[in-house]
């Protein structure tokens, strides 16, 4: 019975709750996020340095024990008169989170039963009522500790949380030394060791806490003390007269204390006193009261293409023209006509025909006119993107079908420092030749070089930081040059 109960009030003492307090503190570096950042750059792990709150404390009292179920009590219920005895703790406290946490307590004191105190002398009253007894006892216990307060507390920012209710439960190993006093004197009855199997007991109770300060608590709590034991009153053992007055009782005891808490740390707050969701609405009510209009186009759109001039590249489209996410207006067959003035947009011609071709062609349409273009690389990257490999498809058949040769050139943009450029469009450049030979063209008409940040198609970008994104997207390029 000892041990089923022991397990008993450790299951209730021990939640599911395992996670540790939170923290706001964050990383900034600039550095991009690493697998372990669940994809955000402004993460860093919990450590001691992130700790917002204090979570150590210790705490003390003193109280009187009460015997309440045993063959002598001190209480005046038919085995004995009212007998009170003293009692004292120390604890080892770590909040685990705002609502959970652990003790490590010593308890040391002294019961007192029966019908008379054992200091006094043995009065002449009824025979059954010369007896008086006293229990000196020693326990080491591990406590759980729940916050009711933090778990049923509703949300009010305007009330003091000053008041916090408290429960406790946990097992341990109790060693005492219980004698007995009656006409014959005083003996030692029953004396019990610690850390033996038939040491183990638990305790449950309540406690209501009184925040003074950042620092210290006060505390009313009382223990019901469950030995599990029956010779714990000093009653004798199982067969002695005494423990035969009432089958089947162990002795078990109130303990009522008076502590004080005192919080450990440099933070200004204790994590059983912090409330996450009134934390929340706060911040919450504070947004609320904060009225903040969102610009979406500082600099405006100046030729109302619906492209914010922030990242238009074309800031004079012409009114109606249709544009791309870039805000440069369409050309759909590439004959340098916008598709607004373009009366054939499918069929290349010249800007003098409005963009049709000069004589109406027979058969298959034939391309009179190409152009050799360039691509624009993400940054710090040498990686040719899918949306630019038609481009170097089509530069695959204007090198092969012309005569002359071409050299690659590769380039970035002003960010990095110079050695470092000059290598990532080196890289670039023979990407792009390599891509181009892979797919046909003719490795004798290709060249590759890099020019590093010296040959910028947007000069007034340096540093990068003068210039929109585009510009800088515009520079980070490999273009070709015809020899």
């Amino acid at each position: 019975m000892k041990l089923s109960l022991a397990i008993v009030a450790f299951a209730l003492a021990v939640p599911t709750v395992s996670f540790a307090q939170d923290s706001t503190a964050v990383s900034s570096n600039g550095e991009y996020p690493n697998t372990f950042s669940s994809g955000s750059a402004n993460v860093s792990p919990f450590t001691n340095k992130s700790k917002r709150f204090n979570d150590w404390s210790i705490s003390a009292g003193a109280g009187v024990p009460l015997m309440q179920s045993a063959d002598l009590t001190s209480i005046k219920n038919g085995n004995g008169k009212n007998l009170f005895g003293y009692s004292a703790y120390i604890s080892i406290d770590k909040a685990i989170t705002h609502a959970f946490g652990l003790k490590l307590q010593y308890d040391r004191g002294e019961t007192r039963q029966g019908w008379f105190n054992t200091k006094e002398s043995v009065p002449n009253n009824l025979p059954y009522q010369q007896v008086g007894a006293r229990t000196q006892y020693d326990a080491i216990s591990i406590l759980g500790d729940i916050n009711f307060s933090n778990l049923l507390r509703r949300v009010d920012n305007h009330s003091p949380f000053r008041w916090a209710l408290h429960g406790y439960a946990g097992l341990g190993t109790i060693a005492y030394r219980a004698y007995q006093k009656d006409a014959a004197g005083q003996r030692l009855a029953t004396e019990v060791k610690p850390f033996k199997l038939g040491s183990m007991f638990a305790q449950a109770g309540t406690g209501l806490k009184y925040k003074v300060n950042n620092r210290i608590d006060i505390e009313g709590r009382v223990m019901y003390v469950m030995t599990g034991d029956d010779e714990f009153d000093g009653g004798g053992d199982k067969y002695s007269a005494i423990n035969q007055r009432e089958e089947q009782v162990s002795d078990n005891f109130f303990n009522a204390t008076l502590g004080l808490t005192l919080k450990l740390g440099k933070h200004e707050s204790h994590l059983m006193w912090h409330d996450p969701l009134q934390e929340i609405y706060y911040k919450l009510d504070v947004l609320a009261n904060k009225n903040q209009d969102i610009e979406v186009c500082k600099k405006g759109d100046a030729d109302n293409d619906g492209v914010c001039d922030d990242w238009d590249r074309q800031l004079d489209t012409p009114a109606g023209a249709r544009v791309d996410g870039a805000g440069v207006a369409l050309d759909t067959d590439l004959d340098g006509v916008i598709d607004l003035h373009d009366k054939c947009v499918t069929v290349p011609g010249p800007v003098e025909n409005n963009g049709c071709p000069t004589t109406a062609p027979a058969g298959p349409i034939q391309e009179t006119e190409r152009t050799l273009e360039g691509i624009e690389f993400d940054l710090n990257s040498d990686r040719i993107l899918p949306s630019n490999t038609p481009i170097l498809n089509n530069a695959v058949n204007y090198i092969n079908s012309s005569n002359g040769s071409y050299t690659v050139v590769g380039a970035t943009d002003t960010r990095g420092k110079d050695a470092y450029n000059q290598k990532l469009s080196e890289r670039r450049a023979n990407n792009v030749k390599d891509y181009l030979i892979k797919n046909g063209a003719e490795s004798g008409k290709l060249n590759a070089i890099g020019r590093g940040e010296k040959d910028l198609k947007y000069p007034e970008c340096e540093p990068a930081t003068k210039c929109p994104e585009w510009k800088n997207r515009a520079n980070r390029r490999v273009y070709f040059e015809a020899k």
